[in-house]
């Protein structure tokens, strides 16, 4: 077994479930006991600042949207880049959290790189695997950069990057086309 912990991974064309068509996952976690991610461009129609007055009060400074990680029910999560309130390691420059206390901490800092999430992707032992033996899942590098910026066609600009970056210089191709 090969680990994507700390990689992306892009559901391909092939990928049937409806819960990952065109989703960008970020790795958190892959071993011989399962796997775990977080969709990157699932945003809710909801701020975490709406959904904190819902669930902890006015304790929060945080306007950014609030994202759906997975089909999974699970703990709000967050990936962020405050190393003093990590909870583990992603990969350089992006940490994540899930302990109530750290996360009120980074709720309180307006400016703070940080991506909320509630839901993940989750994978029992060599299902992940099995997927990506039949192409469900192209895997790509991931960095700081990926994970916090919202472009809205994050899926189509990795998938372009995946598939004929080798051939043409993708810095030259403007983010909209139209604009040629």
């Amino acid at each position: 077994m090969t680990s994507t912990q700390g990689k992306l991974l892009l559901a391909s064309p092939r990928l049937a479930d409806p819960n990952f068509l065109r989703a960008v996952l970020l790795m958190i976690q892959h071993n011989e006991h399962g796997a775990m991610g977080l969709i990157l461009n699932r945003p809710l129609p909801m701020t975490v600042r709406e959904a904190c007055k819902q669930s902890v009060g006015d304790a929060c400074a945080v306007e950014g949207v609030l994202h759906q990680g997975g089909p999974c029910e699970g703990p709000l999560m967050v990936l962020h880049a405050d190393a003093s309130t990590k909870d583990a390691d992603v990969l350089p420059g992006v940490f994540l959290t899930t302990e109530r206390n750290k996360i009120e901490s980074l709720l309180r800092q307006p400016n703070g790189q940080a991506r909320y999430f509630v839901g993940y992707a989750g994978w029992a032992p060599g299902q992940l695997e099995a997927e990506m033996e039949i192409e469900s899942w192209l895997v790509a590098p991931a960095d700081a950069q990926i994970i916090f910026e919202s472009k809205s066609n994050l899926w189509s600009k990795l998938m372009t990057q995946r598939i004929i970056g080798k051939q043409f210089d993708l810095s030259r191709i403007p983010d909209d086309p139209s604009v040629n």
